[in-house]
């Protein structure tokens, strides 16, 4: 871009293959950047090509796409790979509440990215190829020193009284289920580099998808939307239990949470909510015949797995927009769910439990839900998480379910 012209500079997008397999958090500099991994795969940018803000309100995630498309459109792309994620990219997030200002995408001015033994390079330029060589890796990581936690936004007897309010407003008929959130508050005597934290998280969960935005960071175990090309995936995640102290112990607690009809309520909801998202859009959407058991490290979740094939061209942000939010993040009846939280939660969840993730100029991309994270403002630090409350919910056993979805940020924190 030329800022203050008015004119935008022609962006030029060249992607080559490299010739080794890439660390991709090692080339985050100085953890100015963006980041979504999985296992060893993923991709990792910084500087700024172009970066569009949808707004509030109704319609966002349609703006986005079309400022975006616009974007890509009026880029001149040189791509050796041709892979999902190679050329042009944007990362992204958005928050959970349109009613919430933050949202952005950012097409960023370098790229490395790996998929399985194929590794590549993207740089954007706008007549100027220096713009593009910014330094890789920067100074070491620093380990966060001693944290401290400091309470919450909604003191949990305020909290816990408030789940009590909505099993009784779901006994009485008047809503499906409600996921109600809280944070907890962190502090330390320095800044939080956000590159030991994602790889204390990878290295921790392995198996979810770990991601760095403009100061949000975690791993989340649920993927919103994937699309390559007509394919299109997404994983509901809804009924969570602890992992067992030993294997009988783990397979026990796991047989309880599939045997739940409790859990099995709230994750049938969560289910149809993808189930009507999609299947309009789908030639054929297949979902799992029955839930199954997700084991991450410190909790399992009853999970179902959705696979199709789209009956119309849709970007996976375009798709993503469609999903959020799920009834695994909000609730059911999905408006009367979000009045809801807006009376009850006590709190701004920002980019908490909305989607992140990444577009390519082919409309290809991963979308997760932003849950295991924590938003980080220099030396302070809020991490978040939720519980689905439905008829026959205990709020203390909500709150302790909240407790430990927290577990996961507060041991990138403390290593």
């Amino acid at each position: 871009m030329s800022p203050g012209t008015g004119v935008r500079a022609p962006l030029v997008a060249r992607t080559v293959a490299l010739d080794h397999p890439l660390r991709l958090v090692d080339h985050l500099p100085d953890g100015a950047g963006f980041v979504w991994l999985h296992g060893d795969d993923g991709l990792v940018g910084w500087g700024e090509a172009a970066r569009v803000d949808p707004g509030v309100g109704e319609g966002r995630f349609a703006r986005a796409a079309d400022m975006l498309a616009e974007r890509f459109a009026a880029c001149e792309v040189d791509d050796d790979v041709g892979v999902p994620g190679s050329g042009p990219v944007a990362f992204g997030a958005l928050t959970f509440d349109r009613r919430s200002g933050g949202s952005a995408l950012v097409v960023p001015r370098v790229l490395v990215g790996r998929r399985g033994p194929r590794a590549w390079r993207t740089t954007i330029t706008a007549g100027d190829p220096a713009a593009a060589r910014a330094p890789v890796g920067g100074e070491a990581p620093v380990p966060p020193a001693r944290v401290r936690y400091a309470g919450s936004t909604v003191p949990e007897l305020r909290w816990l009284e408030a789940v009590a309010a909505l099993v009784e407003r779901i006994r009485g008929g008047a809503l499906d289920k409600v996921v109600l959130a809280r944070d907890r508050l962190v502090w330390s005597t320095a800044a939080f580099d956000p590159r030991v934290l994602l790889r204390r998280l990878g290295g921790r969960f392995p198996d979810c998808f770990t991601y760095w935005f403009e100061g949000l960071v975690g791993a989340t175990p649920e993927l919103l939307v994937r699309r390559v090309g007509d394919a299109v995936e997404s994983t509901v995640l809804a009924g969570s239990t602890p992992r067992g102290a030993d294997p009988a112990d783990d397979a026990r607690l796991g047989a309880a949470l599939l045997a739940s009809d409790k859990d099995r309520r709230e994750h049938a909801l969560a289910v149809e909510s993808v189930r009507a998202a999609l299947g309009p859009r789908c030639v054929r959407l297949d979902l799992d015949p029955r839930p199954s058991l997700l084991r991450l490290d410190n909790v399992q979740h009853l999970a179902t797995r959705a696979g199709g094939t789209l009956r119309a061209p849709a970007t996976s942000l375009q798709l993503a927009g469609v999903l959020h939010p799920t009834a695994a993040v909000c609730g059911a009846p999905t408006s009367d769910a979000m009045r809801a939280i807006r009376a009850l939660e006590g709190m701004q969840r920002g980019r908490y439990s909305g989607p992140v993730g990444w577009v390519d100029a082919r409309g290809d991309g991963e979308w997760g839900v932003a849950l295991r994270c924590a938003e980080l403002y220099g030396a302070r630090a809020r991490m978040f998480a939720g519980a689905g409350v439905v008829e026959g919910s205990l709020p203390e056993a909500e709150l302790e379910e909240t407790r430990l979805k927290l577990r996961a940020m507060q041991s990138a924190f403390e290593g």
